[in-house]
C-alpha cells in the first residue's frame, strides 16, 4: 500500500473515531452549575475539552488503523469471508 493511500486512510479513522469521542464526558452551563456565555446556545458545552479528545481520537484511531493494516498485511478477514458479497456483491453468482 502507497503511503498516500495509508495516511487517507488513517485520516478517515481519525475522523470518525473524533465523531464518536466528541459527545463524551459534555455538559451545558446548566449541568455544570456554570454562568452561560452571553449570546451561547443554552446546549452549547461549557467545557468541550478538545485537546483532551484530540489526543484520545489520536490513541484510539492509531489502534484501529494498526489493526487494519494488519489484517490488510496478513489477510485475516478477506472478501470472500463476508457473507453479504458472496450473495449479493459484485462476486456473487450471476443467476439465470
Amino acid at each position: 500500500m502507497k503511503l498516500q493511500s495509508a495516511l487517507a486512510i488513517y485520516l478517515l479513522f481519525w475522523t470518525l473515531t473524533l465523531f464518536a469521542v466528541l459527545p463524551f464526558g459534555v455538559k451545558t452551563a446548566e449541568e455544570d452549575g456554570s454562568e452561560p456565555v452571553p449570546g451561547q446556545a443554552t446546549s452549547a458545552p461549557s467545557n468541550p475539552m478538545i485537546l483532551k479528545k484530540m489526543l484520545w481520537t489520536t490513541a484510539i484511531s492509531a489502534v484501529l488503523f494498526g489493526l487494519f493494516m494488519a489484517n490488510y498485511v496478513f489477510g485475516w478477514v478477506g472478501v470472500d469471508d463476508v457473507p453479504f458479497w458472496q450473495t449479493r456483491g459484485p462476486y456473487a453468482p450471476v443467476k439465470g
